[in-house]
């Protein structure tokens, strides 16, 4: 069996920024990955952290018509692969040294459509991915572990 693993790290530096890549990351309680531009807007929300699923990667592609697609296009913070992220909605899951709560659907906006094409926010429509707050602050790094907290 394979684990549930973080494949890709996002930071956005700064409004409509492109997407920068990292190997690591710190999360703090109430504000979420320093460094952020999110993270700087307001502290204590729902949406600290955003994570997809690697899996659904080629259906969204599929169905905007390309051949692959890059994680840096979805302007989420982390790419898993190998956990269902929907059962983590109302759970605590640790990623890393981190714990986080997955708060909810993270619900593709209209900058998917620039971002994929014509069609981007609707290829995305339920699998857009999760929204989590952090818990207990850490360090995250590719090839971590992400599990629910038993």
């Amino acid at each position: 069996m394979t684990t549930a693993h973080v494949e890709w790290i996002g930071v956005s530096p700064g409004n409509r920024q492109p997407i920068e890549r990292r190997d690591q990351v710190m999360v703090a309680v109430g504000t979420g990955i320093d460094g952020d531009y999110h993270s700087k807007k307001k502290s204590g929300g729902k949406r600290q952290v955003t994570l997809i699923q690697a899996e659904h990667f080629s259906t969204i592609a599929a169905k905007v018509g390309r051949e692959a697609v890059t994680p840096d296009l979805f302007r989420r913070n982390i790419v898993v692969r190998g956990i269902e992220l929907t059962t983590l909605i109302g759970n605590r899951f640790r990623i890393g040294a981190a714990l986080l709560e997955g708060t909810g659907h993270c619900t593709p906006c209209s900058r998917m459509d620039e971002n994929l094409g014509e069609g981007g926010r609707l290829a995305m429509s339920g699998i857009g991915g999760l929204t989590a707050m952090v818990i207990e602050p850490g360090r995250i790094q590719v090839g971590d572990s992400v599990a629910p907290d038993r």
